[in-house]
């Protein structure tokens, strides 16, 4: 069993102050895989006085030697890459060969996207040729509580703590309890690189205790926070106090449309990058929406694409799913599975229990429901699993209905090869992001959405933004 009990503040590794055992859960197995400590006020507060004693040099410090620093961490981070696969797999459930690729692979792409768009970021700048004695000054907006979820660790550390960094403000991060061991991993890394002391700090806590605190010290000027909906809620109204600024990386249900002139591996396309993952990607294409002409076809294709996509360990090499992330998840998926039974959909694919031959360990069966309404509870929350609903429309108006008609708005995807409808559709959908035919986004790219999926953007130059105030400085001399 692994030990980690430790937290990481002001530049050192030190015994918590208030700190209670918890055992991390290896999803594969069921069995602890290692035991952390809860940090509690002590801890925090500590952590907070070091970023905010920190923070003055490393604002005054030349972006140069700020980004030069982030350069140095990112050597580090490629050549340690298969340590942090193997802590993600084990700790979240990610096959070994994706964590390898896909979360450790996000992390570093990331981070490379932020040093090329900090290299070309003025940060004092004129305002235009007409007022170059207005200056525009981008400053790091101060003490940063990061926190971050389980699904992809890496994914959202790096957009939080790498933006952060090149920025100027200094930070306490609190990685998710199911999955800290690849926080502290990343801590090791920091370390490592040579950061000034206090400009990066790791508190582990849940998030009615540490988190909490985090997000209600009088001491913290922003919380950056992925994770659910209700949370986010319940940060907003605890900043508000404070006024501090509150970034929000919340849920989706995005629409996949489909129609009837998509390509022929649209579909496939759909079902795969639903299942990736297990299902839990808050930018998951959940609800497929298919044009009736081609609806038979598509509920016929899912099912047997579902039907071939395998299930496993996280520590075996291959290209099939691992298990969700604890039994609380695998539970509410089991349940939200049975009520789409119960409320009438067609259930072509999956179903409830575990897949053959396992019967130990959080796994759950690849599912596809047809006939499905967005009415029906799996159309409206937030499943997190390999759950895929699958729902007929006529008219592109009908589609756009359909699609906006949610709380969340994260990401939706467009399948079509008529390039006006697939743009009329693009500036119709209400999302932070729209993906079109399998085409990903551009690197650096904002991460992001609107209503219930949250505020703010991550990634390449808005993100960087994210974490700095705007001032506006008359009688500035010409140089």
């Amino acid at each position: 069993m692994i030990e980690k009990r430790q937290f990481y503040i002001d530049g050192a590794w030190v015994a918590p102050k208030d700190g209670r055992d918890h055992n991390v859960i290896d999803p594969s197995t069921e069995e602890p895989c290692a035991v952390i400590s809860l940090g509690g006020q002590g801890d925090v507060d500590a952590a907070v006085a070091a970023a905010k004693k920190a923070f003055p040099a490393w604002m005054a410090t030349p972006a140069e030697e700020r980004i030069a620093l982030v350069e140095k961490f990112l050597e580090i981070y490629t050549a340690r890459g298969a340590e942090m696969a193997e802590a993600i797999s084990t700790e979240m459930g990610a096959p070994i060969d994706m964590a390898k690729t896909q979360q450790v692979g996000a992390g570093m792409g990331h981070t490379k996207n932020f040093i090329r768009a900090a290299k070309e970021f003025q940060f004092n700048r004129p305002l235009s040729e007409k007022s170059p004695d207005t200056r525009i000054i981008y400053e790091p907006i101060g003490v940063c509580a990061l926190i971050t979820p389980w699904n992809w660790p890496m994914n959202q550390v790096t957009l939080k703590v790498i933006a952060a960094l090149i920025a100027g403000c200094t930070m306490v991060l609190k990685p998710s309890e199911e999955s800290p061991l690849n926080g502290l991993l990343f801590a090791e890394m920091i370390d490592q690189a040579g950061f000034p002391k206090g400009v990066f700090n790791l508190v582990n806590g849940d998030g009615a205790g540490v988190g909490t605190m985090l997000t209600t010290h009088k001491d913290v000027d922003m919380v950056s926070f992925t994770g659910s909906t209700r949370a986010g809620i319940a940060i907003s109204k605890a900043a508000a106090e404070s006024l501090k600024r509150v970034h929000l990386e919340l849920g989706g249900k995005g629409a996949n449309v489909i129609f009837e002139d998509a390509d022929d591996a649209a579909v496939k396309r759909g079902v795969l990058h639903m299942m990736n993952n297990s299902g839990q990607s808050c930018n998951a294409p959940s609800r497929m929406l298919v044009q009736r002409g081609a609806y038979d076809k598509a509920v016929e294709t899912a099912a047997e694409v579902a039907g071939m996509v395998s299930v496993g360990s996280a520590h075996d090499s291959g290209r099939h799913i691992g298990p969700v992330v604890n039994e609380t998840q695998f539970n509410k998926i089991q349940d939200l599975i049975q009520k789409g039974i119960d409320e009438g959909a067609r259930l072509v694919a999956g179903g409830t229990g575990r897949p053959d031959g396992l019967n130990r360990g959080f796994f759950v069966k690849p599912t596809v429901f047809a006939d499905v309404t967005n009415q029906m509870t799996i159309a409206r929350e937030e499943i997190f699993g390999p759950v895929l609903s699958i729902i007929p429309f006529d008219t592109e108006e009908e589609a756009v209905e359909i699609a906006n008609d949610t709380p969340y708005g994260l990401t939706n995807y467009v399948q079509t090869q008529d390039s006006a409808k697939a743009q009329r559709m693009a500036t119709s959908l209400r999302s932070g992001m729209v993906e079109m035919n399998g085409q990903p986004r551009g690197p650096g790219a904002p991460f992001g959405g609107m209503k219930a999926s949250g505020n703010g953007r991550e990634g390449g130059v808005w993100g960087l933004e994210d974490f700095m105030e705007v001032k506006a400085v008359s009688g500035w001399a010409a140089e």
